[in-house]
């Protein structure tokens, strides 16, 4: 949901806030095989991770990996760090490697800018990672709070293109300039003295409003590499209608080209999807759902 220092300004680069979803997943079994096979979406990318980290890991990779639900890649949601923890966790109880999810981050070098996706991995909830310091493995969990129960979430999909990454990602934060120290500074208060207490007070009208500005100030920094506060245009058509409707907490997430915000109660969420699915139907290529809060981290069954 957004970052709080872009460029180290105060110290610390990075550092950022993320919650948890229930209804975009990542999940794959895993079973044992006479030869190396995956199936199911993304698995091509699941199947290059799963060889590397068995040859790291010095385990046998005679095995079948189903891939059964898969997060879209670059669009904002931390496929890449849920595929790798997924299929790290699975390895590790399959051959009883005795390893943490930190441990499996590092292995998969996960948790570069954003520690999000391994926190969430780990507890689920809102989680606000402390960046990365001189010595940081992976960035520390400052934060971890369960979100209420009654709070939804609404993601805006553009279909036709993806954020920022790999190569693109790293040469766009080399083209941009320092992020100004004042703004990295108000950010931080706004966190920790407005958003926070809100989520604990369950305001989400007041939590909302620290992410919006969070996410104004991160956009305008990101707009000269991605062409605006939002990626996609119509996405940002869109969370407007959605801002005026009584969304709150509206922003894009990571580079784009998902916009999300989030409102109080799911009837209230339902309304608002069916409203802007008429609204935006000229719009072939945004689709929109639904999402609750996850307030527990990854399941791992053995059957």
């Amino acid at each position: 949901m957004g970052f709080i220092d872009l460029s180290g300004s105060l110290g610390r680069h990075f550092g950022s806030i993320g919650i948890a979803l229930n209804e975009i997943s990542t999940r794959l079994s895993m079973t044992f095989a006479e030869q190396f096979t995956v199936t199911g979406p993304a698995a091509q990318r699941a199947a290059k991770c799963a060889a590397m980290l068995c040859r790291m890991l010095q385990v046998s990779d005679r095995l079948n990996i189903t891939i059964e639900a898969a997060i879209p890649e670059h669009v904002g949601l931390g496929s890449g760090t849920q595929m790798s923890l997924a299929i790290g966790a699975a390895l590790n109880e399959f051959y009883g490697l005795g390893l943490t999810v930190r441990e499996i981050a590092q292995l998969t070098d996960r948790g570069m800018r954003s520690g999000i996706g391994i926190g969430v991995f780990e507890q689920g909830g809102l989680v606000v990672d402390g960046g990365r310091g001189e010595k940081t493995i992976t960035p520390p969990v400052l934060a971890h709070m369960d979100v209420p129960d009654d709070w939804r979430f609404i993601l805006v999909f553009d279909q036709r293109g993806q954020g920022l990454h790999g190569q693109q990602e790293i040469q766009a934060f080399e083209s941009l300039p320092s992020f100004p120290v004042q703004e990295a500074a108000r950010l931080c208060y706004l966190l920790l003295m407005q958003g926070l207490p809100a989520v604990a007070e369950k305001d989400i009208v007041k939590f909302g409003d620290v992410i919006t500005q969070l996410q104004r100030s991160v956009g305008e920094y990101f707009a000269p590499a991605q062409g605006g506060i939002f990626t996609s245009s119509e996405v940002a058509e869109a969370m407007e209608w959605l801002d005026r409707q009584g969304a709150v907490a509206i922003g894009q997430t990571s580079w784009g080209p998902t916009g999300f915000c989030a409102v109080d109660g799911g009837h209230f969420a339902e309304s608002l999807v069916r409203h802007a699915r008429q609204e935006f139907a000229h719009f072939e290529n945004l689709s929109f759902i639904v999402a609750s809060a996850r307030n527990s981290g990854g399941d791992i069954f053995v059957m």
